[in-house]
């Protein structure tokens, strides 16, 4: 089973390539708050929903200072169709080899329909400005999940 994250932890630092092929650190953000959440994969409905959720409160989220990753296992290609088609703002990351999904325990065991299969933990962890983990969510659900966050946060 891959450790979780929880407050208090130092999050994995992570180079990823963004939906154009550029490189994007989590060093890039420190000095700002920055909301890093791992989905299943593009171009599929909840993770349409929780993208565009997210697009939608950029203005909110970044007003209060916080940053906004997605990551999935997907290849910059395919981000680059799902950010175009859905007119996405947020920051989209390609993790194909899967090691930063798996570092934040966003990867591994879980239940679908009432089975155990191995893959992508809807995730979201709140990292503040030195680098620390402030929240780590598990299990999260697609829709609803950024109002809660905005709730969650005091925004």
């Amino acid at each position: 089973m891959t450790e979780r994250l929880a407050p208090g932890d130092t999050a994995p630092d992570f180079t990823l390539p963004d939906a154009d092929g550029n490189d994007v650190s989590l060093a890039d953000h420190k000095g700002r708050k920055v909301i890093v959440y791992f989905y299943p994969a593009a171009l599929t409905p909840g993770c349409t929903k929780q993208a565009c959720d997210f697009t939608d409160n950029l203005e909110v989220l970044a007003g209060a200072g916080y940053d906004v990753i997605g990551v999935s296992p997907d290849k910059p290609e395919k981000l680059a169709k799902f950010r175009d088609k859905e007119n996405l703002k947020v920051t989209l990351l390609a993790d194909p080899s899967k090691g930063v999904l798996e570092s934040y325990g966003a990867f591994g065991e879980k239940k679908m329909y009432g089975k155990t299969v191995t893959g992508v933990i809807r995730s979201t962890i709140v990292v503040d400005e030195e680098g620390k983990v402030e929240r780590a969510l598990y299990n999260v659900r697609a829709t609803g999940h950024v109002a809660k966050i905005i709730k969650d946060l005091g925004i």
